[in-house]
């Protein structure tokens, strides 16, 4: 069964990039290589700070979504694995 991964990494100007990946090892390599210009290539070196698999494709790219649109404070906070900070976070955007 093939893994997928849902990753983080952090660039060199402190910002976050989030995608998914079917070898985590590869792509970050090519991220730190420059290959694929776009959001990271001009934010190099990346470093990964989070990584979770998925043995489902399609629930891997929603989570990839769904993080994508996450504040920096909630994507902290999953990277810390502060899951109690996270709920919080969650409950603020609700209210607001």
């Amino acid at each position: 069964m093939k893994n997928y991964f849902l990753y983080i990494l952090k660039c060199s100007d402190e910002s976050y990039y989030t995608g998914i990946t079917n070898n985590l090892e590869k792509r970050i390599v090519e991220h730190n290589r420059g290959i694929y210009k776009g959001y990271t290539s001009s934010r190099l070196p990346v470093k990964l700070v989070y990584s979770r698999a998925f043995n489902d494709i399609n629930e891997a790219i929603r989570s990839e979504k769904q993080i994508k649109n996450w504040s920096r404070a909630k994507k902290e906070a999953l990277i810390k694995g502060d899951f109690e900070l996270l709920k919080t976070l969650s409950k603020k955007k609700k209210v607001e």
